[in-house]
C-alpha cells in the first residue's frame, strides 16, 4: 500500500503508482534519467520530421498531410512501445520504407499513393499475426542471412543515391547509368558544403550531428539564391503554428485496388513485409541488448508486446497516411544516456507531439537541407558492408550484386532479384541443401514472377 510522505502531497500516491507501473527500481533507473535519455532519443531521430514529408512529397499528398501522419503515427507508435512493451525505444516512419514507397512504388510502377497505404495495411496486420504466434522465430531462422544483408545494403546505397540526386549533383543516364552534373549553381555549392559538414559533425560526436547539419543549411539557404534568384530557404512568415489538418487522409487506403493489383505489387508487398519484419527485430535486439534487458542468446523482453506494437504502429501509419512505422536504431543514443523502460518513450513521443508545433519552420527546410540526411542515412546503412565474410561466395556475392545492381539500375525490385538467383545458384552449385528454405525457393519464385509481369506490361 502506497504511503502518503510526511509533507503531505496529495501527489505522491500517484508518483509511486508510475514508477511501480514502469518498474524504475527494478531497472536501476530513475525519473530523471528517463527524462534525459528521452531528450536524447528524440534529438537523434528529430529529423524524420523533415525527412518523411520531403521523400513521400513525389506521391503528390500534401506536405502539411504528411507531417501530420508522420507525427501521429511517431507519437501513436512510441507510446505503444512504452506502455505496452516498456521498452526505451521510438518509433517512427521507417527509412528505406518511405524512399521506395514514393521512388519506386509510386512513381516508376505508377500505383496510387492510396494502393500503397492499403499494401502498408495489410503487411501490418499480417505482421501483426505474426508477432503474436510462434512463426515468427521460424521465419527469423529460415530466411538467408545473405539476403538480409543484401536488402540493407541496397537500401542504403538507393537512399544515397537519391539525395544526391535531390540536390542536382548526379543524375541517371538515359538507359542506365549515373553521372555527376557539372558545379556552378549555389544550390549545389550549398549542398556539397552540407555533405561536408554532416559527416565532420559525426565524426567529432557531436549531439544531433544530422539535425545540426540539416539546420545549418537551412539557415545557409536564407542568403544563397536559386536558379529564380529567390533565397533557396524561404523566410517563415512565424515560429509557431499548427499545420491544416486534412481528415480526408484519414483511412484512404484502396483496398479494392490493392488487391486488383496484386500480382504485380506482390513482390514489392514482400520487400514491405520483410524490411518490417527484420529491421524490427534487428533494432529491438540491438536496443534491449545495448541496455542489458536481454540476456545472450534470449529473445527480447515483453517480446510479444514490442513486435505487436511494431505492427499496431505501421497500420495506423497507413489509417493516417504514411508509410511502415518501425523502431528505431537511434533509440540506442537514449539507452546510452541511462533509458531502461517505457517512460524514455513517453517523453519521445510528447516532444514528437510538440514538434508539430514548429510546422512553420519545418514547411521553409530546402531541398539541399533534407537531401544531406539522406545521403548521410545512407551511408550509415552501409555500414553493415563491413561485416560481409569474403572469405564465402554466398555471403558476399549476393549482397554485394543486389548493392551493385540496384545502383546501376535504380531499380530495387530488379537488385532483389539478382541477389536472390545467384544465391539459390552458388547454393545448389556448392550442394549447400540445408541452406534451400522454402523461403528461398518461394522468393526466386515471386521475383521470376515479377520480372515476366514487369517486361510483360
Amino acid at each position: 500500500m502506497n504511503r502518503e510522505p510526511a509533507s503531505g502531497m496529495p501527489c505522491a500516491p500517484r508518483i509511486t503508482a508510475w514508477r511501480g507501473y514502469f518498474r524504475l527500481a527494478e531497472q536501476g533507473t530513475s525519473a530523471r534519467r528517463e527524462l534525459l535519455a528521452g531528450l536524447t532519443t528524440f534529438a537523434t531521430m528529430a529529423y524524420i520530421v523533415v525527412l518523411n514529408p520531403a521523400i513521400l512529397a513525389p506521391t503528390g499528398i500534401a506536405q502539411a498531410d504528411l507531417l501530420w501522419a508522420t507525427v501521429i503515427a511517431t507519437v501513436v507508435g512510441t507510446l505503444l512501445m512504452g506502455l505496452w512493451a516498456n521498452l526505451p525505444i521510438g518509433l517512427a516512419p521507417g527509412m528505406g520504407s518511405n524512399v521506395v514507397f514514393a521512388q519506386i512504388l509510386v512513381s516508376k510502377m505508377g500505383v496510387s499513393w492510396q494502393i500503397g497505404l492499403a499494401m502498408v495495411l495489410c503487411n501490418g496486420l499480417l505482421f501483426f499475426l505474426l508477432s503474436m504466434s510462434r512463426w515468427r522465430q521460424r521465419i527469423i531462422e529460415g530466411f538467408p542471412e545473405p539476403i538480409k544483408r543484401g536488402i540493407g545494403l541496397s537500401i542504403g546505397g538507393f537512399i544515397a543515391w537519391l539525395g544526391l540526386s535531390n540536390c542536382g549533383l548526379i543524375h541517371s543516364l538515359q538507359g542506365g547509368g549515373i553521372t555527376i552534373v557539372p558545379f556552378g549553381q549555389p544550390g549545389q555549392l550549398l549542398a556539397l558544403a552540407g555533405l561536408l559538414l554532416a559527416p565532420l559533425l559525426m565524426a567529432l560526436r557531436v549531439p544531433c550531428a544530422l539535425l545540426m547539419a540539416i539546420v545549418a543549411v537551412t539557415v545557409a539557404g536564407l542568403f544563397v539564391p536559386g536558379s529564380d534568384g529567390t533565397p533557396l530557404t524561404a523566410t517563415p512568415l512565424a515560429l509557431f503554428a499548427l499545420p491544416p489538418f486534412n481528415p480526408q487522409m484519414l483511412f484512404a487506403f484502396d483496398l479494392k485496388g490493392f488487391f486488383a493489383h496484386f500480382s504485380l505489387l506482390l513482390p514489392v508487398t514482400l520487400y514491405f513485409l520483410i524490411s518490417e519484419f527484420f529491421s524490427g527485430t534487428a533494432t529491438l535486439f540491438a536496443v534491449t541488448r545495448r541496455a542489458h534487458l536481454q540476456a545472450p542468446g534470449q529473445d527480447i523482453p515483453n517480446a510479444r508486446a514490442a513486435f505487436s506494437s511494431d505492427a499496431l504502429s505501421s497500420m495506423i501509419g497507413a489509417a493516417v497516411g504514411t508509410t511502415t512505422v518501425t523502431a528505431y536504431v537511434e533509440s540506442i543514443a537514449g539507452v546510452e544516456a541511462g533509458g531502461r523502460t517505457g517512460l524514455t518513450a513517453l517523453v519521445v513521443a510528447g516532444l514528437f507531439a510538440v514538434s508539430i508545433q514548429f510546422w512553420p519552420l519545418i514547411h521553409c527546410v530546402p531541398a539541399q537541407a533534407s537531401a544531406v540526411a539522406l545521403v548521410m542515412v545512407g551511408f550509415l546503412m552501409l555500414k553493415s558492408i563491413g561485416d560481409l565474410d569474403f572469405t564465402q561466395a554466398e555471403t558476399a556475392i549476393p549482397p554485394l550484386l543486389m548493392l551493385l545492381v540496384t545502383l546501376v539500375t535504380t531499380d530495387l525490385m530488379v537488385g532483389m532479384a539478382m541477389g536472390c538467383f545467384i544465391y539459390t545458384l552458388i547454393v545448389l552449385a556448392r550442394r549447400q541443401w540445408a541452406r534451400l528454405t522454402v523461403i528461398l525457393i518461394g522468393l526466386d519464385g515471386v521475383f521470376a514472377f515479377y520480372l515476366w509481369v514487369k517486361d510483360a506490361l
